[in-house]
């Protein structure tokens, strides 16, 4: 990462980044983002763990490969010290299936310049998918309520 590569300094600063990612209508663009992370970024979620800015950029581009549609409404932002928390709720449309409503949460983690070098994406991927797909919704919740309580 260039020295002088721009730093996360604030909550509003954070909401218009990720908001400006992803409701363009249709494929998202992460370019103007990636630079606000260091190389060396740790990244996970609910499926997976990459480390490495390039892994991270191949990441975005897979989840934009698999969507017709992807938007993101960045419900609140809090930054404190070197945390910043973003919770969301992203739209995604397969190829012939109807649009799926994921819910989450983000916590990115700055350096000491105010680049990002963790993220971690909290979301139940499967709950949310299949609450959208008629007849499966309903056995899965139960399934989940039996299972776990």
């Amino acid at each position: 990462m260039e020295p002088d590569a721009p730093a996360l300094t604030s909550s509003d600063q954070v909401r218009s980044l990720w908001t400006r990612t992803y409701n363009t209508r249709g494929k998202p663009d992460w370019s103007h983002i990636f630079p606000y992370y260091a190389d060396e970024i740790v990244f996970r979620d609910s499926i997976q763990e990459v480390r490495g800015i390039e892994a991270f950029k191949g990441v975005c581009q897979r989840l934009s490969d698999r969507c017709q549609e992807l938007e993101m409404d960045v419900q609140a932002v809090a930054m404190q010290d070197a945390a910043v928390f973003l919770q969301w709720e992203m739209t995604m449309r397969f190829r012939k299936t109807p649009s799926s409503t994921v819910y989450g949460c983000t916590k990115l983690t700055l350096d000491e310049r105010g680049r990002i070098v963790h993220q971690r994406d909290y979301y139940d991927l499967w709950g949310d998918i299949f609450d959208n797909i008629p007849g499966v919704a309903g056995p899965y919740r139960r399934f989940m309520r039996r299972l776990f309580g």
